[in-house]
């Protein structure tokens, strides 16, 4: 087996990490439906939603390699730390709903993560990084393509069949006290933001919550209260999930170390 990497990342790369690892997260989780989805049509944009994610992901792990300073690459970032060393959003690493695998549950949090995500790369294109600007400008394209297939199914499920409404009636149960995490703001993000590598996430609650009511006011949904609970993921303290999530995705890495197609 593969000894992990152990890092002690500054601000920016710490920063970068989050992104990274929340579209690399989110990937994993969306590649599930390879194979599975209600129709093909979906099974097809649901793996190249992933792919995108993937795309996100490398090249954020890359500079964040880069700029970590200690040589490592995009693979040795994703296939060799461990799992508090990853700086996800909780949300992405959730299962898809209680019975493991439900559409429902999966597009909601699309639309919550991808309408983040689009915000999130529309304020990276200013970047004071000339390399991260470069990935904002391919990625929000993509991050709108998601937000919007997203909010698509958000409406037709939810003004669907009664049994469609329970289900996303139910997984926005589920997911919404997850959100909050999106827009938690600290040392690592003021110092971003003070730099101009990337906004505060909180400051980008407002402008998201604008765009996640314009959608729930088309599929007649409320948009539900402020909850106490926090997630902490972006902080590196997961849920029980995440540890599953890596065993698969890690497994060849850890197992073949430095293994090449």
């Amino acid at each position: 087996m593969t000894a992990s990497i152990r890092l002690e990342p500054k601000a920016d790369v710490q920063y970068l990490l989050r992104i990274g690892d929340t579209a690399l997260i989110l990937a994993q989780r969306l590649a599930e439906w390879c194979g599975h989805a209600p129709v093909l049509e979906e099974d097809i944009a649901l793996a190249n939603m992933a792919l995108d994610l993937v795309g996100q992901a490398r090249a954020l792990l890359t500079r964040a390699g880069e700029l970590e300073g200690q040589g490592y690459s995009e693979d040795q970032l994703a296939f060799l730390r461990d799992e508090r060393d990853y700086l996800n959003a909780t949300i992405v690493e959730l299962p898809h709903g209680e019975s493991g695998r439900d559409f429902a549950f999966t597009v909601l949090r699309n639309l919550i993560v991808a309408t983040w995500a689009t915000l999130l790369w529309e304020r990276l294109t200013v970047s004071s990084d000339a390399p991260l600007r470069a990935i904002a400008g391919k990625a929000v394209k993509e991050a709108r393509y998601h937000q919007q297939h997203a909010a698509d199914w958000v409406v037709r499920l939810a003004d669907g069949t009664t049994e469609s409404r329970r289900r996303i009636d139910t997984a926005l149960a589920a997911l919404w006290r997850y959100s909050p995490e999106l827009f938690d703001s600290d040392a690592v993000d003021e110092a971003a933001h003070s730099a101009g590598l990337g906004p505060r996430f909180a400051d980008l609650r407002a402008p998201w919550l604008a765009e996640i009511a314009a959608v729930f006011d088309d599929a007649g949904l409320a948009v539900p209260g402020e909850s106490a609970f926090r997630s902490t993921g972006l902080r590196g303290v997961h849920s029980e999930h995440l540890g599953r999530v890596l065993a698969e995705m890690q497994h060849l890495q850890r197992s073949f170390p430095g293994g090449v197609w």
